[in-house]
């Protein structure tokens, strides 16, 4: 794995030449293609090297990283056009690409935990050097701090295990029957997922980030949270049993209340954004089950979710980009407009509140059945969430495509192939990888 990493390193210097920029694309896509030569059929590590070493839920989510970061660059080509820091800009995304395949990559918890935190700085630097309104800045900082805040007692927990067990690999992790540990290590995952109460970083990052920051947040940087859960929660087993109730508890009914807040929504962003916190509160539920069909339905609507909402977030921005807003009460009547673009409003829409044969359908299935097998009370909440989710999925598609064009508008051109590529490549495996869905569940 490590000849990834110095392939990554290789790529600085054709970032930093602005006449390379598709070329930079072009190479995330020769890697994705290289990594899949290299995957991993089983739940066992992988060409393991120094610290380095893959097993199927590594794989995947690396490929999910190359992925969205190279749909990243094509969703950006405004960034190019003006030339306003392409530079930078792409040494940034290739900054995050090192820092994100390092942390899926590792087998070891300390540099899981390094890199996971420097993760959070290309995004900042994404959010504040790129974003469009200057509330980026309070966006910024509190994306840094409520992440700051609980990263902290993790490294306190994280030596107190080295110092405990004399290791900090993967492999050697057990139980430990310490609610404080439980608290200090976990917390950090709870805000990045994130959880409701810890929640309010999200939807002002996103409304605030370009495209760009937008894509990595929705489609990699939340599932940090949830690929770190199922990392520990092996050492959490016995207390887990104990309170991990009242996390579910939390996820559902904060995923319902979240869910009537998109209903109210006037900002496409925002409501795309809440819509993530819902259906990852779905995840953070099935992670807690600590049950079989649990940590796989997690997994499956995770993947499921990055590209659906990484593709809501282009559909926003490609509306943006011509209205210049982001207003649902501007933002009308598109259908006129665009009628192939409607397509791709449905189309996501559809994913958004699990239509077959998209990826978020067997995943919410999945989900349904851990929770269901966990309590049967849990059914009252999964009902009105599930329902939710089909509203304020329609509701966005409906309010965008339906009722009078705004004749304010000055200017507008229509769709260009990049865009309908784009939009496609987020599309193709989100619902094609229904067909390979097994791969997604062996991985424990």
């Amino acid at each position: 794995m490590m000849k990834f990493l110095f392939l990554f390193i290789f790529m600085i210097p054709l970032s930093l030449n602005i006449k390379f920029y598709w070329l930079n694309q072009f190479f995330y896509f020769m890697i994705f293609i290289m990594l899949m030569f290299n995957f991993s059929f089983n739940y066992l590590f992988v060409n393991i090297s120094y610290f380095l070493g893959c097993d199927l839920l590594s794989y995947i989510m690396i490929l999910l990283t190359v992925w969205i970061c190279s749909l990243m660059i094509m969703a950006s080509q405004k960034i190019y056009k003006m030339k306003y820091h392409s530079n930078l800009f792409l040494f940034m995304i290739l900054m995050l690409m090192i820092s994100l395949y390092c942390t899926f990559s590792t087998m070891n918890l300390f540099i899981f935990y390094l890199f996971f935190e420097m993760s959070l700085i290309p995004t900042l630097i994404l959010i504040i050097g790129w974003g469009y309104q200057p509330e980026r800045i309070q966006a910024g900082v509190y994306l840094l701090f409520y992440t700051m805040m609980v990263s902290l007692p993790m490294m306190i927990a994280i030596f107190f295990f080295y110092y405990y067990k004399n290791s900090l690999d993967f492999y050697y992790f057990n139980n430990l029957n310490s609610l404080f540990l439980y608290l200090s290590m976990n917390m950090v995952f709870f805000v990045k997922m994130p959880m409701y109460f810890v929640h309010l970083w999200l939807p002002k990052a996103h409304v605030e980030a370009p495209v760009s920051g937008s894509m990595i947040l929705a489609g990699i940087m939340l599932k940090l949270g949830g690929y770190g859960l199922m990392r520990v929660m092996k050492m959490f087993i016995e207390i887990g049993l104990k309170i991990n109730y009242y996390f579910i508890i939390i996820s559902l009914v904060g995923g319902l209340f979240v869910s009537l807040i998109c209903l109210r929504q006037m900002d496409m962003k925002s409501l795309i954004a809440y819509s993530s916190v819902s259906h990852m509160g779905l995840v953070l539920a099935g992670i807690m089950t600590m049950n079989y069909w649990g940590l796989m339905g997690s997994f499956l609507m995770m993947i499921a979710h990055g590209l659906c909402s990484s593709g809501l977030f282009c559909l926003a921005n490609i509306n943006y980009e011509r209205l210049m807003s982001r207003s649902l009460f501007l933002n009308k009547g598109l259908i006129n407009l665009m009628p192939s673009l409607s397509m791709w409003w449905f189309l996501f829409s559809a994913c958004n509140m699990s239509a077959p044969p998209s990826l978020n359908l067997i995943g919410e299935i999945i989900l349904i059945n851990s929770l269901m097998s966990w309590s049967t009370f849990s059914m009252i909440m999964l009902i009105f969430l599930l329902f939710f989710s089909a509203s304020y999925s329609l509701y966005l598609y409906s309010y965008t495509q339906h009722g009078k064009i705004y004749l304010g508008m000055l200017s507008f051109k229509m769709g260009v192939v990049r865009e309908y590529l784009l939009l496609m490549l987020h599309w193709l495996p989100l619902n094609i990888l229904i067909l390979k869905s097994e791969f997604l569940i062996l991985w424990l």
